[in-house]
């Protein structure tokens, strides 16, 4: 099956709306065509996150970055910062190729997906957007975080536990700021958080949920050691240092991309959405 055939066979049995079928055609067709031209040809299936970084900032971004070259997490907040609907669009094209290659993946024509979370600008939601998630989006988004494996991300014990501790409450600039030190087992077997306050005292405690708790749990037995041993902060990043807010709103976006209900979402998931969601409350209004 080649690169085209996939994305209509993909499209037309999978259950997003119609209107974003049309837009996700055009969008991922501009991808395929842009690696049809290159010298030599870029395989598509099989391309990789700096080709389609190449792609977007070569036929989207341009304009945008005042010359500079997208190479990564300062072009993407540049971007976010001053320019966050050009930010929003971008990340919408970054979940359409996300699907198009789990879709590939699902198929057995790729063995892994490539891992795009480093592609998406994380920028928040627009002012007065829809907060919550309603009670099937929330469904969905548990099934979503169960099935964030190692084919998605290196570090997907990690993602998964940010995912929980925001639907625990915590917000996203709370999230990367949880130091091990203030994380305390039970003997009922839940856990015990600190959460750091904007003044990076010890804040509001939260009792964990079970899943949140087993996540903590899988993420302590692979969390490597940081490269300052005086650094406590719970999550770390590639380089063994603590995580700018801004990641937890890609990773999350990445995962809400594997799934249409949450991809097909306006405004899109972020992680203040999810932080507002909760675990069990019954969402109400927007």
């Amino acid at each position: 099956m080649d690169a085209w055939e996939l994305l209509h066979t993909w499209l037309d049995t999978s259950a997003l709306r119609q209107s974003t079928r049309a837009e996700y055609t055009r969008e991922i067709g501009s991808f395929l065509t842009w690696c049809q031209q290159q010298h030599p040809p870029v395989d598509a299936i099989t391309a990789r996150p700096k080709d389609i970084a190449a792609w977007a900032a070569d036929r989207h971004l341009a304009p945008y970055l005042n010359g500079r070259p997208f190479d990564g997490p300062d072009a993407l907040g540049q971007l976010a910062d001053q320019h966050p609907e050009a930010a929003r669009s971008h990340d919408r094209r970054i979940s359409a190729l996300t699907q198009y290659f789990e879709a590939a993946h699902q198929r057995g024509i790729i063995t892994l997906p490539p891992n795009l979370t480093a592609l998406r600008s994380g920028v928040p939601r627009p002012a007065g957007a829809k907060n919550r998630l309603d009670r099937m989006e929330r469904a969905v988004l548990f099934t979503v975080i169960g099935m964030w494996g190692p084919a998605h991300s290196k570090h997907y014990q990690r993602d998964r536990l940010a995912a929980w501790l925001l639907l625990e409450g915590l917000r996203p600039a709370h999230v990367v700021r949880v130091d091990k030190r203030h994380l305390y087992p039970q003997p009922d077997g839940t856990w015990q958080v600190r959460a750091p306050d904007d003044h990076e005292n010890v804040g509001k405690q939260f009792v964990l949920e079970p899943l949140t708790g087993a996540a903590v749990m899988d993420y302590l037995k692979v969390r490597p050691e940081p490269v300052d041993p005086a650094c406590h902060t719970l999550l770390l990043n590639d380089a063994r240092r603590p995580l700018q807010s801004r990641w937890v709103n890609r990773v999350i976006g990445q995962m809400a991309a594997t799934h249409p209900l949450l991809a097909d979402r306006e405004p899109p998931v972020t992680a203040d959405t999810i932080a507002h969601t909760g675990f069990w409350d019954t969402p109400t209004g927007g």
